[in-house]
């Protein structure tokens, strides 16, 4: 299997899997089951994406324009010219992006941009696959580039997410296994912190149980925050979507369904999972008729992604990982 064929498995299961998680997100196992049963596909009339997908490609074209020059100043450049003082609403956009916009404009550089109070939320973890892209088979790399986009918007938990999304995109990138993602994921991260806490537990979890059920229940049980106000701390997200990376085995259709099927922050866990597993299994394992969503993005969120389409992208950042390799 080539990079390309990894890349664009990458960012179509990454998108397609933000458009199925998106009708069950903020919601919990149980009220999915008494729903719609196991969801199996699409089950919004008109399947979308949502801020999931527009700031991976963000964070793609910062990749794209900046190569070799990619870092937390460059990235700020980026927000500053092209996110910053966005007429009209950030359709969908997380708290920590909005407190890193209103930094910036405030004319706070990275770090300072970054530290805020939901510094700790999933949404750099949610944007790092492209990183993951470009540097193929390089999980230290990755968790290094993580490192210099999260300064930008997130501190502490919130970028060790993003480095273990990274690294574990990379090594899928490179031909690792579900154990090998995982292991790199786990491997860039302070082994103390809260979000290798949660790895390991997953992985616990998953090895401990006898089915996905099970595994789904005692994981939530375990690793869901129930006494904040949202679903989306970036510790308890990448846990719950390894769980599901896990239980997929590199099936990139069922690693989805798992994800969208565990709830919380139900688009963002089947993105990062879905971004993985697709790297895993490339283009040819996402469903054919989940690939209506992996669209033109309308720029409702971020008008500066306004006519991206994934899979140019992944062509682009394939021939970026080439290029750094290389370099390197």
């Amino acid at each position: 299997m080539d990079n390309r064929s990894r890349a664009r498995g990458c960012l179509a299961g990454l998108a397609a899997g933000d458009a199925l998680g998106r009708p069950a997100e903020g919601m919990e196992p149980a009220e999915i089951a008494e729903r719609w049963g196991r969801i199996e596909g699409y089950v919004a009339d008109t399947p979308l994406g949502s801020d999931d997908t527009e700031y991976a490609l963000l964070t793609a074209k910062a990749l794209l324009r900046y190569r070799g020059d990619f870092s937390a100043e460059t990235v700020a450049d980026l927000w500053q010219q092209e996110v910053c003082g966005q007429e009209g609403a950030f359709a969908g956009s997380g708290f920590s992006e909005m407190a890193a916009i209103r930094n910036l404009e405030r004319g706070h550089r990275p770090p300072r941009s970054g530290q805020h109070a939901h510094s700790w939320s999933d949404g750099l973890a949610m944007r790092v696959a492209p990183i993951g892209i470009a540097a193929a088979g390089n999980p230290t790399e990755a968790a290094r580039l993580a490192w210099e986009d999260g300064l930008v918007s997130h501190a502490g938990e919130g970028i060790y997410a993003g480095q273990a999304v990274a690294a574990g995109v990379a090594a899928a990138m490179g031909g690792a296994d579900a154990e090998g993602a995982y292991a790199a994921a786990v491997d860039v991260v302070p082994a103390d912190s809260w979000t290798a806490r949660c790895l390991r537990t997953a992985h616990d979890v998953v090895a401990a149980a006898p089915d996905w059920e099970t595994a789904a229940r005692q994981a939530v049980d375990r690793l869901a925050v129930h006494t904040y106000y949202w679903a989306d701390l970036a510790p308890e997200a990448v846990g719950l979507t390894f769980t599901a990376v896990l239980v997929g085995r590199g099936d990139a259709r069922e690693t989805i369904l798992n994800a969208v099927n565990l709830g919380r922050d139900a688009d963002t866990i089947a993105a990062m999972a879905g971004a993985v597993a697709g790297a895993m299994a490339g283009i040819e394992a996402i469903p054919e008729d989940w690939l209506a969503a992996v669209a033109v993005a309308p720029g409702v969120c971020l008008r500066t992604t306004k006519g991206m389409h994934p899979m140019d992208v992944a062509d682009d950042l394939a021939e970026l990982a080439a290029e750094l390799q290389v370099v390197s």
